[in-house]
């Protein structure tokens, strides 16, 4: 018999909160164990987890962790190889900030169109904007590799996420838009990307 993996992330195999986890762990080679949970049939087994019912939750032997900002700095540092944080504090500052904003102007977008998908003229505006926005910001993708870094970041594990779900949100960015387009083809091709996929996100973009 195998040992048993210590570490359990609990994950929602559609929602981009567990993606970004699943990115980190993927980036870090983390040996783990990613258990699908269904928020509607598991919904009495994730209460028991943590008492938000909420995903992701990481379960590393006692500890217990379900916030998934949370998540992605105790993975940082539990395991600091290799980093996806810069060195110095500035760097970090400047790069907590940078998932911030992807928080604040383009999360509260992706969440607010998948809940409202059923109202289509609310949706429509929802996706103007948030394709608007990116449009915006598309030409800082061609100034480094990954966003605004030398070396893969937290900055893309919770960028990516939201990036592959395009198509399933309904947005189709315009030829302008090609540092976005080649740092998504670029991303989209890494191995650990490739692994942080669960079967329903493989679904959403075929090939």
């Amino acid at each position: 018999m195998g040992m048993t993996k210590r570490l359990i992330c609990y994950s929602d195999p559609a929602d981009h909160y567990s993606h970004r986890v699943r990115m980190v762990l993927a980036e870090k080679g983390i040996v783990v164990q990613i258990l699908d949970i269904d928020t509607g049939q598991d919904s009495d087994k994730l209460a028991e987890l943590n008492p938000y019912g909420a995903l992701p939750t990481l379960m590393d032997r006692d500890l217990l962790l379900y916030e998934p900002g949370v998540i992605m700095e105790y993975l940082e540092e539990r395991y600091p190889h290799p980093p996806l944080l810069p060195v110095y504090p500035v760097a970090r500052a400047n790069s907590r900030l940078l998932m911030h904003r992807i928080q604040s102007n383009w999360c509260v977008l992706v969440d607010r169109i998948l809940n409202e998908r059923s109202d289509g003229g609310g949706c429509n505006q929802l996706r103007r904007e948030l394709r608007q926005s990116l449009l915006e910001v598309a030409p800082l993708f061609a100034e480094k590799p990954y966003f605004l870094s030398d070396e893969p970041s937290l900055v893309d594990c919770c960028l990516l996420p939201l990036l592959w779900r395009l198509p399933l949100l309904g947005i189709e960015l315009p030829r302008s838009a090609r540092p976005l387009l080649e740092y998504m083809e670029r991303q989209f091709a890494r191995q650990a990307f490739q692994v942080s996929l669960s079967a329903v996100e493989r679904d959403m973009r075929p090939t």
